[in-house]
């Protein structure tokens, strides 16, 4: 049970949460086109910048250092830091908590469940998930000082 529960945390709670966000916006309007707009640019970003740190530098995964086994649905050979998943889980959490608390710490567990997934799931570090968690937090600030509402009434 263990080892069907973190490979869910690792590989697909992700997808729910972004669903959980479409959910949100398009049935229950309970989220804003324009804070939909800003959780997806932070994603965008804290995956970009993940990716071009995982090319500068790159490190081993765990799996790969202790030979042992990992629980993902596809396994991955690039580098280990930081955490792409936990950055963008993150990036879409704090996104969402600063526009709506309540919701926003049901998707901050959610990020934390995916962060303890990819850790336990032998793909990542402690520090790589901490650090994609930070990244996360970091680029959901960034993006949220962006006015997007006249950008985006205008493809109504």
């Amino acid at each position: 049970m263990f080892d069907i529960l973190v490979m869910f945390f690792a590989s697909f709670l992700i997808w729910f949460m972004f669903g959980g966000l479409f959910f949100l916006w398009i049935f229950r309007k309970k989220i804003s086109k324009e804070q939909v707009a800003h959780a997806l640019i932070a994603c965008f970003i804290s995956w970009m910048v993940a990716e071009i740190i995982k090319y500068l530098f790159p490190t081993v995964r765990p799996f790969q250092m202790n030979g042992g086994g990992t629980l993902t649905l596809i396994i991955p050979f690039d580098s280990a830091f930081p955490s792409a998943h936990t950055s963008v889980s993150f990036g879409l959490a704090t996104s969402t908590w600063m526009h709506d608390r309540r919701v926003g710490l049901a998707f901050l567990v959610g990020s934390f469940f995916v962060g303890l997934g990819r850790f336990f799931g032998n793909v990542h570090y402690l520090l790589d998930v901490v650090a994609g968690a930070m990244l996360g937090i970091v680029s959901a600030y960034m993006v949220s000082g962006l006015r997007l509402n006249k950008l985006l009434k205008r493809g109504d």
